[in-house]
C-alpha cells in the first residue's frame, strides 16, 4: 500500500512537470504576452502616461463642456440660515438632520439665524451607541466569537455615522440645546483619536462580558458589569465633549432688533416650544435597485438606543421619489438627503455631475457599472448626508438640478452648498426624509406595514 502511494504521488509530480507547472486560471507566460502585446506603444499612449505620471488625474479628465453647461441659479430655494460646519468628523447626518429642522426655528422665533448644538446630541449618542454594543454583546454571548454578527460587533463597536432615525430618537429622548449654550469642542470637531480610544474601550469591556457569561454570569449580573463599564464612557465623554446641560437660559434678538427676555429651558421642553415637530410624521424612502421595490426594510444594529428602533426605509424607484422631493421643496420643506457625495463631485465649485470626470476618453477603458450592480459590489453606497433645499426647473416644469445644504464649511464648494444634475440624483442619491403628507396613501400604509430585516453587514448600513 506504501508503495502504490509513493508511485500515485510520483506520477502526479511528473504531470505537473510535464505541464509546466501551470494552473488553471493563473496567469502563464503567454497569457502575459499577450496582455503586453494588447498595449500598443505609440506616441498617443505615451503621450497619456507621461501626462497621467505627472499630474493628478482629476486635473486631466475634468470635463470642461459639463463644467460650463451648470449655471448656479435656482427657481425655489428655501431660506436656512448660515452654513454649518462638521469639521473632521462624520457627523454629517446630525448636522443635516438638525439642518431640516432650522427653518422651523427661523420662522418661530422670527430670526436671521439659529444653530443646534450638534455637540449635545453628539455627546448622548456616543453614550448611546456604546450601551447598544455592550447590550448586543450580551444578547449574541452564547453565539461562537468567529460568527459572523459578533465578529461584526467587534468590528464596528463604535463610529461618528449615522442616519435621521438615530437622531429623531435622540431628540425624543434628550431634547436639544442652542449652539451658544453647548458648544463644540476639539474633540467634537476632530473625533478619531477620541472615537478610536472609545472602541479600544468598547472591545475590552465587550470581551470582558463575553468571559463572564462563559463563567456563569446571569444577565442580571452582565448588565450590572455593563453599568460599571458605562461609567468609563461616561467619564470619557465629559473629559473629551463637556457636560452636557441638563437646564440652561437662554435669550436672542430678532430681525427688528427685539432683545426676548432671558428664559429657562430645559432640552426637552426647549424642542417643545420652540421647534415642536412632530418626528414621527417622518418617512424615510430609499432607491436601492438591488432590493424589491414598494417593501419595507430595516437594518439590524442601525440604531444608537439599545431600546430605539432600527433605521428603516421604503424602497421607491428615484423617478417617483423626486416627485415627492419637489411637493416638499415648493411647500418650503426641506428633506434629510444622503447620497454618495464622492462620486463626480468637483469640490472647488460645488458640482455634482455624471461626465464631469470622463476618465474613459484619456485611458480608453470604460466603467460601466449601473446603480444596482455599484450597490451589490460594494462600489457605491451611501456616505454623506445633507439638506435637500433647492429645485431648478424648466418653464414646463421639468426638474434640471438640486440644492444642497452642506455641513463642510461656507468657503467650500459653492458658498457652502453643493449643486447636484438631475441625472446624478437617479445615479448617486440614495435616501430622503420627507413629511408623509407628501406621499400617497399607497406608500404610507407600506411604512406602516412589517419591515423585512436586513444584517447590519447589508450594503445600506
Amino acid at each position: 500500500m506504501k508503495a502504490f502511494r509513493v508511485t500515485l504521488l510520483m506520477a502526479i509530480f511528473c504531470s505537473f512537470l510535464l505541464s509546466g507547472g501551470s494552473k488553471k486560471g493563473e496567469i502563464s507566460s503567454q497569457l502575459l504576452e499577450r496582455l503586453e502585446k494588447s498595449v500598443l506603444e505609440d506616441s498617443d499612449l505615451k503621450a497619456i502616461r507621461n501626462a497621467v505620471s505627472n499630474n493628478n488625474i482629476k486635473d486631466l479628465v475634468l470635463n470642461r463642456d459639463v463644467l460650463n453647461s451648470i449655471d448656479k441659479h435656482f427657481a425655489y430655494r428655501i431660506e436656512t440660515g448660515g452654513i454649518t460646519d462638521q469639521k473632521s468628523s462624520g457627523r454629517c447626518w446630525l448636522f443635516a438632520s438638525l439642518n431640516v429642522l432650522r427653518p422651523r426655528v427661523l420662522k418661530n422665533l422670527n430670526v436671521e439665524d439659529f444653530e443646534f448644538s450638534q455637540n449635545y446630541l453628539f455627546f448622548y449618542d456616543l453614550l448611546e451607541k456604546s450601551n447598544l454594543f455592550l447590550e448586543a454583546v450580551i444578547e449574541t454571548r452564547k453565539e461562537e466569537p468567529d460568527s459572523r454578527k459578533v465578529e461584526w460587533l467587534f468590528k464596528h463597536p463604535i463610529q461618528d455615522g449615522g442616519v435621521w432615525s438615530m437622531a429623531v430618537d435622540l431628540i425624543k429622548k434628550y431634547g436639544v440645546v442652542p449652539k451658544e449654550v453647548f458648544g463644540e469642542s476639539y474633540n467634537s470637531e476632530n473625533t478619531s483619536t477620541m472615537r478610536r480610544l472609545l472602541a479600544r474601550k468598547l472591545r475590552e469591556d465587550g470581551i470582558r462580558l463575553r468571559e463572564l457569561s462563559r463563567k456563569g454570569y446571569s444577565i442580571r449580573k452582565l448588565r450590572s458589569e455593563k453599568e460599571k463599564m458605562l461609567e468609563d464612557v461616561y467619564r470619557l465623554l465629559v473629559i473629551f465633549l463637556g457636560q452636557p446641560p441638563h437646564k440652561f437660559g437662554w435669550r436672542y434678538e430678532d430681525k427688528e432688533g427685539n432683545l426676548h427676555p432671558l428664559r429657562e429651558y430645559t432640552p426637552q421642553r426647549f424642542y417643545k416650544e420652540v421647534v415642536g415637530v412632530n418626528l414621527d410624521d417622518y418617512v424615510m424612502l430609499m432607491d436601492d435597485p438591488s432590493k424589491e421595490y414598494y417593501r419595507l426594510y430595516e437594518i439590524e444594529y442601525d440604531r444608537d438606543l439599545w431600546e430605539g428602533r432600527n433605521w428603516k426605509f421604503v424602497n421607491v424607484p428615484s423617478s417617483e421619489l423626486k416627485v415627492y422631493a419637489k411637493k416638499s421643496i415648493l411647500s418650503d420643506e426641506p428633506l434629510y438627503f444622503s447620497c454618495d457625495v464622492g462620486k463626480q463631485l468637483y469640490r472647488k465649485e460645488g458640482l455634482l455631475a455624471l461626465g464631469l470626470y470622463d476618465y474613459s476618453s484619456l485611458l480608453g477603458v470604460e466603467f460601466g457599472m449601473d446603480k444596482r450592480r455599484r450597490i451589490l459590489t460594494f462600489d457605491s453606497g451611501s456616505t454623506h448626508g445633507m439638506s435637500l433645499v433647492g429645485i431648478d426647473t424648466t418653464a414646463d416644469g421639468k426638474i434640471t438640478k438640486w440644492l444642497l445644504e452642506n455641513s463642510w464649511g461656507s468657503d467650500d464648494g459653492f458658498q457652502g452648498y453643493l449643486i447636484m444634475t438631475d441625472r446624478w440624483f437617479d445615479e448617486y442619491m440614495f435616501r430622503i426624509v420627507i413629511h408623509k403628507r407628501f406621499l400617497p396613501e399607497r406608500i404610507v400604509k407600506v411604512w406602516q406595514s412589517k419591515p423585512i430585516l436586513l444584517p447590519p453587514w447589508d450594503p445600506m448600513f
